[in-house]
C-alpha cells in the first residue's frame, strides 16, 4: 500500500510500539492520530512527533469509542489506517495460589482482544469511505506458541490472530488490507516485568518492519525471532513450544 500521505489512528501511541510506530510513519509524510488513556504520555508523545494529533479515549468503554468514533468521523474524515497497538500482560503461573487468572484474563482479553474488535467495528465505516485502507492488528509471537510464564496474554494473541484472519478474509473484497505483526520480547514499559529491559528487542525494529510490510503488502509480520521460532513451529510445533519456553 502506499505509505505516504495517509491519515493514521494508532492506539497505545503514547509509549512503546506505537510510539515508534508514529514517529517512522510520521517522517514518511502521514498525519497521525495517537490514542490513549494517559493524556500526560500523549502530551509528550505528541510533541516529539511532527503532524500529530492526539485522541484520550479508554478503548474498554464503549462511550469513549463511541465518542473518539464521533471525533474521527468530524475531524478526521479522511482516515484510511487503523492501528490497533494497545496492549497489556500479566507475567505469572497459572499454579500460584493466589494468581487469580480470571481477573487477569478478563483484563488481558477486554485489553487484547475485544477493545480491537469493538474499535475495528465502529471505525469501518471510516475506513470504506476511503482509497489505500488498511487495518494494523499488533498480536505476539505467543499468538501461536503460548508463554508458560503468559499463559491468559498469549490466549488473548492467539484470538486476536484468529480474528485477524477471519478479518482479512471478510475485507478482502472490500479493498482493506488486514496486517498482522507479530514482535518477540519487545523493550517497552510493559515488557519490563517479564524480563524487556534486558532482553527485548528495540520498538524502533518492529516499527522499520511494519514500514516494510505496508510497501510489499506482505500481510503476516514476524519480526525477528518470531520468523524462526515459527519456521521451527512448522516443523514441529512441540519443539518450537520447547525452545520459547525452555529458559522460563
Amino acid at each position: 500500500m502506499k505509505t505516504t500521505e495517509n491519515t493514521i489512528l494508532i492506539t497505545g501511541g503514547g509509549s512503546g510500539i506505537g510510539l515508534a510506530f508514529a514517529k517512522k510513519l510520521a517522517q514518511e509524510g502521514n498525519q497521525i492520530i495517537l490514542v490513549g488513556r494517559t493524556e500526560s504520555k500523549l502530551i509528550k508523545a505528541s510533541t516529539q512527533i511532527p503532524n500529530a494529533q492526539y485522541i484520550v479515549a479508554d478503548l474498554t468503554k464503549d462511550s469513549d469509542v463511541e465518542a473518539l468514533t464521533t471525533k474521527v468521523k468530524s475531524d478526521f474524515p479522511t482516515l484510511n489506517l487503523l492501528i490497533n497497538n494497545a496492549g497489556t500482560a500479566y507475567a505469572y503461573s497459572l499454579l500460584h495460589e493466589n494468581s487469580k487468572a480470571v481477573d487477569k484474563a478478563s483484563i488481558e482479553f477486554e485489553t487484547n482482544f475485544l477493545s480491537v474488535i469493538r474499535l475495528t467495528e465502529a471505525l469501518l465505516p471510516v475506513l470504506e469511505q476511503n482509497t489505500n485502507a488498511a487495518i494494523v492488528n499488533v498480536s505476539s509471537l505467543v499468538s501461536f506458541i503460548p508463554s508458560v510464564s503468559l499463559p491468559t496474554y498469549s490466549a488473548s494473541k492467539a484470538a486476536l490472530h484468529s480474528y485477524t484472519q477471519v478479518l482479512r478474509a471478510e475485507l478482502k473484497n472490500q479493498g482493506i488490507q488486514v496486517y498482522e505483526v507479530m514482535p518477540p520480547l519487545v523493550n517497552t514499559e510493559l515488557s519490563h516485568e517479564i524480563g524487556g529491559a534486558d532482553n527485548g528487542i528495540p520498538p524502533e525494529v518492529v516499527a522499520e518492519d511494519l514500514l516494510k510490510a505496508l510497501t510489499e503488502e506482505q500481510f503476516e509480520v514476524r519480526v525477528g525471532l518470531t520468523n524462526s521460532l515459527y519456521q521451527l513451529y512448522l516443523q514441529s510445533p512441540e519443539q518450537a513450544f520447547s525452545a520459547l519456553n525452555s529458559s522460563l
